[in-house]
């Protein structure tokens, strides 16, 4: 099927592509803005301070440490996450778990300021969570890590206003996808379709030319 062909049919059945991207998009901004709860994501800032490094402001920054920063970063992130991190957080809030929290971590690559991220329902336990998260993976990074210390830059702030979830940007995917659907369907329907539609297609399927076509004629009442 060539895209002149491919036009010609989505021009036939229109509607199909106008219904179906329509509700595809109508249901989904429907759940997105009446049950989707809003996020919110508070960040703290730390700092890693190398063993080998005196600690005092005249303290240079090799490019190595620089190179390292995403490493350490990543350290953190599976650090943060592993029993010892996230059980001793919760102890010290006063919460069974952490299983309603998301936590990430992240860095630049020309310093070792690390943002480590924590996204909840509520931002006043966001901001908790981070600053009590931050403490415990201070603690067990300079027991478990090369390294001197991990220095809090930053206390988290509650957040003001939410952090997602993106509900444009679900209704438009889902409105892509409806999309598609109405197009797959419609090519489906043609090549289901065994009619022949025009003298063209006689001629390939019998090898004879067509030497007249006669018209329909309605009878009348």
């Amino acid at each position: 099927m060539t895209l002149l062909e491919l036009l010609q049919l989505l021009r036939k059945k229109w509607y199909l592509v106008v219904i179906f991207p329509l509700v595809f998009a109508g249901v989904a901004a429907g759940y997105c803005w009446g049950f989707m709860p809003n996020v919110y994501t508070s960040d703290v800032s730390l700092y890693v301070l190398a063993k080998n490094e005196a600690g005092d402001a005249s303290s240079g920054v090799s490019s190595s440490d620089m190179t390292a920063s995403q490493q350490l970063a990543n350290d953190l992130a599976v650090l943060a996450e592993t029993n010892r991190v996230t059980e001793a957080t919760a102890e010290a809030l006063g919460m069974e778990d952490l299983d309603d929290f998301e936590v990430e971590v992240s860095s630049a690559t020309t310093n070792r300021v690390i943002t480590m991220s924590v996204t909840s329902k509520k931002p006043e336990s966001a901001a908790l969570v981070a600053d009590q998260l931050a403490k415990q993976v201070s603690t067990a990074a300079v027991d478990v890590m090369d390294v001197r210390a991990v220095n809090i830059v930053d206390q988290a702030q509650v957040p003001l206003t939410p952090s997602g979830p993106n509900r444009i940007l679900y209704t438009a995917v889902a409105f892509l996808a409806g999309l598609f659907v109405a197009i797959a369907l419609i090519v489906l329907i043609d090549l289901l379709d065994t009619t022949v539609k025009s003298d063209e297609e006689i001629e390939e399927l019998f090898g004879l030319p067509v030497l007249g076509n006669m018209p329909t004629v309605k009878k009348g009442k």
